[in-house]
Order: C-alpha cells, then sequence, then structure tokens
C-alpha cells in the first residue's frame, strides 16, 4: 500500500492530501530515509513524521486497505513521541 493512504487509512494524518503533502516536504521518513508518497509500506517498517516542533516514530504492524476507526491504532505500534521545546 502507498505511504500516503497507509498515513490516512492508520488515521496517523487525517487525509491523504496532507499525507502526500508531507512527503513531498521531507517530513516523513521510512527506515531513516526520505520517502515519496508512492513508497510500499511492508510491516516492520518504521515511519517518522515530523508535524512542526512534534516528531511522531511508528512501527507499521499490519497493513490493511480499510479499517474502522476503533480499530486504526492497531495498525502501528508508537515507539516514540518527542516535542522540540524552543531554546527562547
Amino acid at each position: 500500500m502507498r505511504l500516503d493512504k497507509y498515513l490516512k487509512v492508520s488515521r496517523i494524518i487525517k487525509r491523504r492530501t496532507v499525507a502526500n503533502g508531507a512527503c513531498d516536504a521531507e517530513h516523513v521518513t521510512v527506515n531513516g530515509r526520505t520517502a515519496k508518497a508512492s513508497y510500499d509500506v511492508k510491516e516492520n517498517d518504521i515511519i517518522e513524521i515530523t508535524f512542526g516542533q512534534r516528531t511522531l516514530k511508528v512501527r507499521v504492524l499490519d497493513v490493511r486497505e480499510h479499517t474502522l476507526k476503533a480499530d486504526a491504532s492497531s495498525l502501528y505500534e508508537v515507539i516514540e513521541q518527542s516535542v522540540k521545546l524552543s531554546d527562547s
């Protein structure tokens, strides 16, 4: 499954167009490498997303075409969440 679609189906990012834009802006890495929206997501991939000051790192547990909102978090495991504080 494409990376942008996986981010939407898993509800990590709300809209596929936003996920696509994040990939184009190089805010998404997979296994330590910058990834395009067309990257083919596989189980055990490590996805790291930077949202401004926040960073989210997850491990892919399952890849499904469709999932219910309540089951979306079962597709991934959060490895690390961090917030970069400004040096003011």
